[in-house]
C-alpha cells in the first residue's frame, strides 16, 4: 500500500499533471467566456441578417401532447457556432505561441560561422585537393611555393 501511495504520490505532482489542471480550469473559465460571446453577441447579430431568428427556438416537434419530444436544432447550431469560435481561438493562440518560440529559438542561436573550406584547387591542372597538401596528387605539381623535399 505504502508503494502504491508513493507512486500515486509522485504521478499527481509531476509538471505535467499540475499543467493539465491548470489547462483544465482556464478552459472551464474559457468555456463560459465563449459561451457568452456566442449568445449574447454572435446569435443575436446572426438573427438579426436572418430575419430575427432566435436560434435556441428552433425545432422539429415530433409528437404533441404530455410527453412530448422535439429535435432541437436550433441548440445544436448554437453550439457548432460555439465549437467553431473555440477552435478558431485555439488554433489562434497555438500559431502565436509557435511564433513566440520562434523568435525566442533565433535570439538563442547565434549565427553559424562558415565552415573552413576543405578543398583548394590546383593552380595548375584546376583539380580539387585537399587544403592541406603540398603537391597535386592529379599533376604532381608542387604547390605553394614549397621545395620537392
Amino acid at each position: 500500500m505504502k508503494k502504491f501511495l508513493k507512486e500515486f504520490k509522485s504521478f499527481a505532482l509531476k509538471g505535467s499533471m499540475i499543467d493539465l489542471a491548470v489547462g483544465m480550469i482556464i478552459g472551464s473559465a474559457f468555456t463560459g467566456i465563449v459561451n457568452s460571446l456566442v449568445n449574447d453577441i454572435v446569435m443575436p447579430t446572426l438573427s438579426l441578417i436572418t430575419g430575427r431568428i432566435d436560434f435556441n427556438d428552433l425545432k422539429i416537434v415530433l409528437s404533441t401532447g404530455e410527453n412530448a419530444s422535439s429535435i432541437n436544432y436550433g441548440s445544436f447550431i448554437t453550439q457548432v457556432v460555439n465549437f467553431l469560435i473555440v477552435a478558431l481561438v485555439i488554433y489562434m493562440v497555438v500559431k502565436w505561441i509557435n511564433r513566440l518560440r520562434d523568435l525566442v529559438k533565433k535570439k538563442d542561436e547565434a549565427p553559424a560561422a562558415p565552415a573552413a573550406p576543405t578543398e583548394k584547387e590546383c593552380p595548375f591542372c584546376k583539380s580539387k585537393i585537399p587544403v592541406l597538401a603540398t603537391r597535386c596528387p592529379h599533376c604532381t605539381s608542387i604547390l605553394d611555393g614549397e621545395k620537392n623535399a
